[in-house]
């Protein structure tokens, strides 16, 4: 066990420094990709890799006066399913109390030390002098010293540590020295450590599977529920101000960020989808890889219709898949981004549930505006905005109902009636859109809203001319508004071709 341990540490310390994303590439316990990338073999590979040259040593000082012990009382197959079910014990606790990736031979090296305090207590008669002294009465306090010094240290696997050491006492318990069994049949002894590394066994599938859940986590300021695998945590990303990830810094990361973008116009997502494309994914701009990209495309996301954009990011030991979708919601766009590591293709799977269960509910404003209405009924300023956040969130036909009582309580605000006539509009009722719009110009003669709510009758009844006549008289009495311009030169464009 010793030379393998020190075989192992040489082999990856030749291929350099064995930071983080080097224990992720090597093997190490990585509780994100055992649970969510169907990588549970890392409860073994973890307990071959070492950090440093004095992290190994130390361990394997530990082995050497410890494991001979063990090795002389009991049989070699007793020892060796002590080692596996410490070594599957230590990582198991740690995948179930502790998020940081871990690597190391010391929860063996407890598991040692728990066998031999358990050897020492039941069995002291039959060890040699210097054995019955290393199991003496001072090992037990030493063992929780070092704990106790493990559990008030930073960067420590304390959780893998006492699984280890508990694992060694459960077996300690079963274990018998050969001098008390000279006849023993080996089939004795096979079922014996057999039944020891099979209940380890048993006990890591459980600890993976119980960590192996999802959960639902909605963000209420812009309404979109999405299920998760239960170890995400919230974080930063450059992809959206609602943010989740599996915790991992590099290599192996996966993340889903989400952000409303307000567009100001109902629309199709396409120019956002296009923006994302230009902006963000550049090609050559992320690293020295080219990025791959596809899209956009129709896709579906909640029942409602999407566009969806694919492409192949330069990371951390090879390609980030990344997903994105863009759902429109009236004014707003929502924008889903997913990323998953091509070195793990597991996570595909992962990526695929996330977004058969992503759901895009009520914003808080929407919920909010609702609550003002029923809290102050008869008053036009919550009926106001109640119609114009529903309609704005891509419900029009919902808002005319509180827009029409709105403009009834209060006749004078213009703003009431061009929101409702924007309501008739994108509900599809134009010539009720239309005459909301004049209405509105009649109260506010010299307001550009007013004016703007014209252009949209226009546009909506196929008057790309008339549009623009009463486009250019809403500028001249807003000439600075630099949306009325470039409605303006888009409408200009659209009317006199350009050579």
């Amino acid at each position: 066990m010793v030379l393998v341990q020190f075989g192992v540490y040489a082999w990856t310390a030749a291929a350099g420094p064995l930071d983080v994303d080097a224990m992720v590439r090597w093997g190490a316990k990585v509780g994100p990709l055992m649970t969510e990338a169907g990588q549970p073999w890392r409860l073994v590979t973890a307990n071959f890799l070492h950090r440093d040259l004095p992290h190994v040593g130390l361990n394997m000082l530990v082995l050497l006066a410890v494991g001979w012990v063990l090795e002389g009382a009991w049989r070699r197959l007793d020892y060796a399913a002590l080692l596996v079910a410490s070594g599957l014990a230590t990582m198991t606790a740690s995948l179930i109390w502790a998020e940081e990736v871990s690597v190391g031979a010391s929860g063996m090296a407890y598991g040692c030390v728990g066998g031999l305090i358990v050897l020492g207590r039941r069995h002291r008669a039959v060890l040699s002098p210097l054995a019955r002294r290393m199991a003496g009465e001072g090992v037990l306090p030493t063992v929780l010293v070092f704990l106790w010094m493990g559990w008030t240290s930073v960067g420590v696997d304390n959780a893998g540590h006492l699984g280890g050491f508990l694992a060694g006492l459960w077996a300690g318990v079963f274990l018998v020295p050969r001098k008390l069994t000279p006849q023993e049949p080996r089939r004795v002894g096979l079922l014996r450590a057999g039944g020891l590394v099979l209940v380890a066994c048993g006990g890591a599938a459980l600890g993976v599977w119980g960590r192996s859940t999802w959960r639902v986590e909605r963000d209420g300021v812009f309404g979109v529920s999405v299920s998760m695998p239960q170890g995400w945590r919230q974080g930063a990303d450059r992809f959206g101000r609602v943010a989740f990830s599996n915790g991992l810094p590099g290599l192996g990361r996966a993340s889903f960020a989400a952000e409303a973008l307000d567009m100001g116009e109902p629309g199709d997502g396409e120019p956002q989808a296009r923006r994302f494309l230009e902006t963000v994914l550049v090609p050559g701009g992320a690293g020295e890889l080219p990025v791959r990209s596809q899209g956009p495309e129709p896709a579906r996301v909640n029942g409602q219709r999407a566009l969806r954009v694919r492409a192949e990011l330069p990371g951390p030991g090879g390609l980030t898949h990344l997903m994105a979708f863009f759902v429109p919601q009236g004014d707003f766009v929502y924008q889903l981004v997913f990323t998953w590591p091509g070195a793990f293709p597991g996570y595909a799977r992962v990526v695929e549930r996330m977004v058969a269960e992503l759901r895009l509910d009520e914003p808080a404003v929407l919920r909010e505006a609702r609550a003002r209405a029923l809290l102050v009924p008869g008053a036009g300023e919550p009926l106001h905005a109640l119609g114009t956040a529903l309609r704005r969130w891509g419900r029009p036909a919902q808002a005319v109902a509180p827009l029409e009582a709105a403009v009834k309580l209060s006749p004078a605000w213009v703003g009431t009636r061009v929101e409702l006539a924007r309501a008739f509009f994108e509900s599809g009722r134009v010539e009720e859109g239309c005459r909301a719009a004049e209405e509105a110009q009649v109260y506010g003669p010299t307001e550009a809203i007013a004016l703007e709510a014209g252009v949209r009758c226009e546009l909506a009844r196929g008057d790309a001319e008339g549009a623009l006549r009463r486009l250019e008289a809403a500028r001249r009495i807003a000439p600075l508004d630099s949306r009325l311009r470039a409605a303006e030169a888009a409408l200009r464009a659209t009317v006199v071709p350009g050579p």
